[in-house]
């Protein structure tokens, strides 16, 4: 059989780029992708363990691959990549031992090393983390992510992240503005910068921080639209403000998990602020940007979260009218310090909060997106529309997706002026404008 892969990737963003980082370095060497994992002769799972039996999805992946692999009498390998497999380590290899490699997402960089053969288990964080630009198989046309740190120092009770990615390991300053630049040469005009507290970035060799980072990103030519996250609540600091406020390529929005709104539940995370703290914080950047619009993560059926902490986090939603929700069930992770905290809220009392947090939240929305009628919007154009391939689609500074008539012979990237006519569930529409 060629050189094909196929790779099934699940998880957030840093997920995406990994999986990125992978076929690009695959592709560079020969490989060919192919979206039919019965065509390929490498399999890579990329893999998520934030969730609850992320472990026993994975297995249930592998125990189907199993026949495959046998059916191909040796000519197909099978690598389990990502937080699980950071997680599990050689557990995989004993429960699945039809699996060839397991690789962690410290050891993406090591890839010719492990199809080498020179390992089976690469599940340490190197202190050379081999960031490779030109390896980067992008899947935009438009877009790119561009990972600027990687791990997390801040060991809230509830995530695995510092065990699954290490420490915060942040890259220079220098090569962060060269992969931008060659992605600009490349055609790309909206960029993402990734980390897992993204706005904790330093630079290991000047200092400087994430707001000169964003300024000197923002200021170069090309760059139509800068997003960024996760940013951590105790990070947020003046130039980081500052930075967003002075650059109109900065959308006034932001991604900012607040998990709870009770500062004792919050005190329980380690989450390293207060609601009153949190508040202030929204406050200070709506004072410099008054337009901006916020999203945020929570969490509920924490430890020992009682009615009365959960109606504090309503009251924060209401207070605060996040434009964007994403919204869990607290989920034990294994090694986590909140294992210790307690038992976990009852899952009937822990659905039906999730079920009011969302109920509260679909009427913010609809008063959000409501709001866009009538307006006309700049709208960064990706493509057609998934749903009417007659329509235009691109998104609104603030992430929402609009769906719009226009001229079909726009350029990708273009930022076009929309009338919004129509609010739907999730999305918008509209007619462009000259």
């Amino acid at each position: 059989m060629s050189q094909t892969f196929f790779i099934e990737t699940w998880g957030c963003q840093m997920n995406d780029l990994d999986t990125q980082r992978l076929s690009g370095t695959l592709k560079l060497r020969g490989w060919q992708r192919v979206e039919d994992q019965t065509l390929a002769s490498l399999i890579l799972l990329n893999t998520c363990s934030i969730r609850e039996k992320s472990e026993q999805k994975v297995f249930s992946r592998l125990g189907e691959l199993r026949e495959l692999k046998a059916a191909a009498n040796g000519g197909v390998r099978i690598g389990v990549a990502g937080c699980v497999a950071q997680q599990e380590g050689e557990k995989i290899l004993k429960r699945a031992p039809w699996v060839d490699f397991v690789m962690g997402p410290g050891s993406v960089g090591y890839l010719d090393e492990i199809l080498a053969g020179q390992r089976t288990i690469a599940v340490d964080f190197p202190d050379d983390r081999r960031y490779d630009h030109l390896s980067m198989d992008r899947p935009s046309a438009t877009k790119a992510q561009v990972t600027i740190m990687e791990g997390c120092n801040k060991n809230c009770t509830f995530c695995i992240v510092p065990t699954t990615r290490g420490r915060e390991v942040s890259r220079s300053f220098d090569d962060i503005l060269i992969e931008v630049r060659a992605a600009i040469e490349s055609g790309r005009v909206e960029f993402e910068l990734l980390g897992q507290t993204v706005n904790a970035y330093r630079c290991p060799t000047t200092g400087r921080d994430f707001g000169a980072l964003l300024s000197a990103v923002a200021s170069m030519p090309g760059v139509a639209r800068l997003r960024f996250m996760t940013s951590h609540p105790a990070e947020v600091n003046d130039s980081m403000i500052a930075a967003m406020r002075n650059h109109a390529n900065i959308p006034g929005y932001l991604h900012l998990p607040v998990q709870s709104g009770s500062s004792a539940v919050l005190r329980r995370m380690k989450r390293l602020y207060t609601r009153e703290k949190y508040e202030e914080i929204i406050a200070r950047i709506r004072t410099a940007i008054p337009e901006i619009h916020f999203s945020t993560d929570i969490i509920v059926g924490f430890p020992g979260e009682t009615d009365a902490d959960f109606e504090q986090t309503l009251e924060l939603m209401r207070r605060i009218r996040f434009g964007s929700l994403f919204a869990f069930k607290y989920s034990p992770r294994p090694g986590t310090p909140s294992l210790k905290i307690g038992p976990p809220v009852d899952d009937a009392i822990a659905s039906s909060r999730l079920n009011r947090l969302f109920e509260l939240h679909e009427e913010i929305k609809r008063e959000f997106l409501d709001s866009y009628r009538g307006r006309v919007m700049p709208v960064l154009y990706e493509g057609p529309s998934r749903h009417d391939p007659e329509m235009l689609a691109g998104r609104t500074d603030d992430n929402w997706v609009v769906n719009f008539k226009g001229d079909p012979r726009t350029p990708l990237g273009s930022l076009v002026g929309v009338r919004i006519d129509q609010a739907q569930h999730h999305t918008l529409r509209g007619e462009a404008i000259a």
